[in-house]
């Protein structure tokens, strides 16, 4: 997974995190709302009760009272027994008692709280009807009431059950004066209030129904747009997906670029790519690091492409000044991957693979931790494919023999614990006898001799001569017939007509050379002398005609050997020399 991919995706976790907070806010903003809506429900309730129950007593204030019948429900007030006429008789024999306001009051607020559950009485601190004492709150709030004369309001529990409390204060006035007249009270004073308990229970039950109805509401509208950032981001990720393989096109473009200029490295990477995941995954890396991993070995010689292939095609062992020009593929990967999006996270593993542990590596030197542990893993993947992989100049190990090599350098180029590691996971790797350096078509061949061609002949020269002795044996070649000419006199025509003129003789002949040869091998041995090789016998007779004719009426002769080397051991050229009876 990319960085950009990795944002989109933590991005989307952010916006989801958020989207999440938003819309918890919001749900317990309404639930909230909702039991705080139940309070002034309540509160109101109790207001319109008790401006109700006020606008009566007023009524029945400004009439001095009202006479209702004596009956089982009024029976006579016996706080107002100081009142004359407190009884009368109608002349029909109908008994009346007076009802003051807070009698009047007190009556209508006991019915009221039958019917609707709700608490309500006219209480105050001096007392007519004891049945009025104030209860705690009641009286605490009574204090309040007398130095503000505004209303107090508090929710409280009564006998296990949550209530709304509201005391509004009662004002005397001229008409309350009648019967309270006594008590010391003038007209203005506070001489009580109107206690009213609103039952909370209704009202919250409601909340909890409306709460519960909201919640399923905004989990609906939560879930939607959980969807549609979910959707977002698959959008957004194939955008990116689209523009990954774009980029990939164009970077494996260059891949392509080097393999076809080095048939080997395709192999290479794809080995150390490999053989890297297998000892991560045995460290215990994570799914992203080792997809990081992965990514940075299949592209960690792709700074190769800047190596001239007289240096990077060369197949034998590089001079001091080659070796220095490419070891900078390391930075020119770096520099190419930095600047590529989605590879910039792999960049710096790609630039640090051939950093050594005691710190003699490069391109920095880094030792120790400081090399970042991918790279330090792709350094042992890429030295053990090295060791069991044929090069030109190097045979292949094999695997027991390629631990033991990476064990001894251990704490020198590599880290002790990845190569523990590796031990154990690459002890059983399977590698191809067929995975060599050498070229197998016959593109790859030419290219590859390019580097062994004679100058002047533009034969092949005697250090490929050597390579195919060597090699004699495999598959590549398994040569049977070889045939050497010397040409006599060479020395004489070249004093006598001059070194251009003598070159030019030489080419000319090496050009016959290759064409009655057709397919085969033709080497320049030393300076005059040149050897055929052939996959199958090769009559040198029947075309010494021709190669007579090149020669003709330059003073120089022609002459040969025929060897069939089938069943011969050549190993090298000290062999060869023995088998031809050259010394030098």
């Amino acid at each position: 997974m990319g960085l950009k991919a990795r944002f989109i995706n933590k991005l989307a976790l952010g916006i989801i995190l958020l989207w999440s907070l938003i819309m918890g806010s919001v749900t317990l903003f309404f639930i909230f709302e909702n039991y705080t809506f139940t309070d002034k429900l309540a509160e109101q309730e109790a207001i319109v009760s008790v401006k109700k129950d006020l606008v009566y007593r007023t009524w029945v204030a400004s009439h001095g009272g009202v006479y209702v019948p004596i009956t089982q429900k009024t029976p006579p007030n016996p706080y107002l027994a100081h009142i004359k006429n407190r009884d009368v008789n109608t002349t029909n024999g109908l008994q009346l008692t007076l009802m003051n306001p807070a009698y009047t009051l007190s009556q209508i607020m006991k019915e009221y709280s039958e019917l609707y559950n709700n608490k309500g009485h006219i209480t105050s601190k001096i007392l007519t009807n004891p049945l009025n004492k104030p209860d705690s709150w009641e009286d605490a709030a009574l204090g309040m009431v007398e130095s503000t004369r505004k209303a107090v309001s508090k929710k409280e529990f009564i006998d296990g059950k949550e209530y709304f409390r509201y005391l509004n204060p009662l004002v005397i006035d001229e008409s309350c004066l009648k019967c309270h007249g006594s008590q010391g009270y003038k007209v203005g004073d506070i001489r009580g209030g109107v206690s009213v308990s609103v039952l909370l229970e209704p009202y919250n039950k409601q909340a909890f129904l409306l709460s519960l109805y909201e919640i399923v509401v905004f989990f609906i509208i939560y879930c939607v747009g959980v969807f549609f950032i979910f959707y977002g981001r698959k959008k957004a990720n194939e955008i990116l997906e689209n523009k990954v393989k774009d980029y990939e096109q164009h970077i494996f473009s260059l891949v392509n670029m080097i393999e076809q200029r080095d048939s080997y490295t395709a192999g290479h990477t794809q080995r150390v790519a490999k053989y890297s995941v297998l000892i991560a995954k045995e460290i215990g890396l994570s799914d992203e690091e080792l997809d990081d991993l992965y990514r940075a070995c299949m592209l960690h010689d792709i700074g190769k492409i800047s190596t001239p292939d007289s240096i990077l095609l060369k197949p034998g062992k590089l001079t001091p000044l080659e070796y220095s020009i490419i070891k900078e593929h390391v930075t020119v990967s770096y520099e190419l991957l930095i600047h590529v999006d989605i590879y910039k996270e792999i960049a710096e593993i790609v630039r640090h693979h051939h950093e050594h542990f005691d710190g003699s590596g490069y391109p920095q030197g880094l030792s120790g931790n400081e090399i970042p542990m991918l790279s330090q893993i792709m350094k042992v993947a890429d030295a053990f494919d090295a060791m069991t992989t044929n090069r030109i100049y190097k045979a292949r190990k094999s695997i027991d023999m390629a631990i033991l090599e990476l064990q001894a350098l251990a704490d020198k180029q590599f880290n002790a614990e990845i190569v523990k590691i590796a031990t154990t996971v690459l002890s059983d790797i399977v590698v191809e006898h067929s995975i060599t350096q050498r070229p197998k078509t016959k593109i790859e061949k030419e290219r590859f001799s390019y580097f062994y061609k004679d100058q002047v002949t533009e034969v092949y020269n005697i250090e490929y001569l050597e390579y195919v002795l060597v090699y004699n044996r495999t598959d590549e070649f398994n040569l049977r017939c070889l045939n050497i000419l010397y040409l006599h006199n060479f020395t004489q025509y070249n004093k006598d007509n001059g070194w251009a003129m003598g070159d030019a003789m030489l080419k000319k002949f090496s050009l016959e050379l290759k064409r009655i040869n057709n397919d085969d091998f033709v080497f320049r041995l030393y300076g005059d002398d040149f050897i055929l090789l052939n996959k199958e016998h090769f009559d040198m007779q029947e075309h010494f005609w021709e190669l007579e004719n090149v020669l003709k009426g330059s003073g120089i002769t022609i002459s040969y050997k025929h060897f069939d080397i089938k069943d011969e051991v050549i190993r090298d050229m000290a062999d060869f020399e023995k088998l031809l009876n050259i010394t030098y």
